[in-house]
């Protein structure tokens, strides 16, 4: 049964209610009563999101609540700071959502974008040597993070795999990452290199793991964090892409701060949503010459005076990311 459509004025009645209870619950922070705990507004965390049933961590930190929420309020996601009610059941109702700094969405199969998490100070893209990294694959991640404003770092796990047959490739592509802006990084949750420094970047902020299945995101966690035991997928010899283990997004916390978000696993983040004329605007590289063409609607291919395909001769710009860009401009046009 689909969900009741609100009109415009119902709309503003739900975010109404829902601005004037954050705003009370600023209010009395700080002045509530433990008698008044069954019955006083809170604030919590969202730490994992499953099914009809959030799990929310309340800011007093007496232990995690798993909580229904109040119809209308929207997609709930981990990360979220919310306002929830304690029952007499040892459960709560989250009644209203405080507003977001972000929010990361991916687009499902039937290209609607489907939230994933709240409130990241970065995302950080796992990919491995073995198999190989996908140029166009990583690019997909990059303009997704780049067109909702979310930073965005590469991982290189699995560096114990690095051998002769691709240590060039790989240490080609996190080399042009980084000319192009975008930080990288390397361990190995097998044999902990590299896992000291990987911990102190996230030290102190909120994160979340994307990248395909079987990059090892999940082992990662279990090798940063032992004790949460995160589950981790059995990988398949045949085709060494992992299944999905994480089926809902979760949240951990380091011991002296920071907070990390296992994301479920996904194979190709779609960018099906996308219009193509904004795929352009999520190639940073492209912004100096991208204006500079000739001709006004350029569309970066064989048109006299392309400024970026200028660019890519002079080798100002990477002839892989253009290529990228082509090939996600026509799974895009795909019937």
């Amino acid at each position: 049964m689909s969900k009741r459509k609100l009109t415009r004025r119902q709309s503003w009645r739900v975010q109404k209610v829902q601005d004037e209870k954050a705003s009370r619950l600023a209010r009395k922070q700080g002045q509530l009563d433990a008698t008044d705990l069954s019955i006083a507004e809170e604030q919590g965390l969202v730490i994992s999101h499953l099914g009809k049933q959030v799990t929310v961590e309340p800011q007093q930190g007496d232990g995690n609540l798993p909580c229904h929420f109040r119809a209308n309020l929207g997609a709930i996601v981990t990360g979220d700071q919310v306002v929830f009610r304690r029952d007499n059941l040892g459960q709560g109702v989250v009644e209203t959502i405080l507003p977001r700094t972000n929010l990361l969405a991916r687009p499902d199969v039937r290209g609607n974008l489907k939230p994933v998490a709240a409130n990241i100070d970065f995302m950080v893209l796992v990919i491995t040597p073995d198999p190989p990294p996908s140029s166009v694959l990583i690019d997909r991640y990059i303009v997704a993070a780049e067109l909702q404003d979310i930073p965005i770092k590469i991982l290189l796990n699995k560096t114990d795999l690095l051998n002769e047959g691709n240590q060039q490739h790989t240490d080609e592509l996190m080399i042009r990452y980084a000319q192009i802006g975008y930080p990288t990084w390397r361990c190995s949750a097998h044999n902990t290199d590299g896992l000291a420094d990987l911990k102190a970047e996230l030290n102190q902020h909120t994160s979340v793991f994307v990248g395909q299945s079987g990059v090892g995101k999940s082992s990662l966690v279990n090798a940063l964090l032992p004790n949460e035991q995160a589950r981790v997928g059995e990988i398949s010899q045949q085709s060494k892409l992992g299944r999905h283990t994480t089926t809902n997004a979760k949240l951990f916390h380091f011991p002296s701060g920071g907070r990390l978000i296992d994301s479920p696993g996904i194979r190709e983040f779609g960018l099906w949503h996308l219009p193509p004329e904004q795929v352009i605007e999520g190639f940073r590289d492209f912004s100096p010459w991208r204006f500079e063409c000739k001709f006004r609607d350029c569309k970066h291919r064989q048109e006299p005076g392309c400024a970026l395909q200028e660019a890519v001769t002079r080798g100002e710009v990477h002839p892989q990311r253009l290529a990228s860009y082509f090939a996600i401009l026509a799974s895009l046009t795909e019937t």
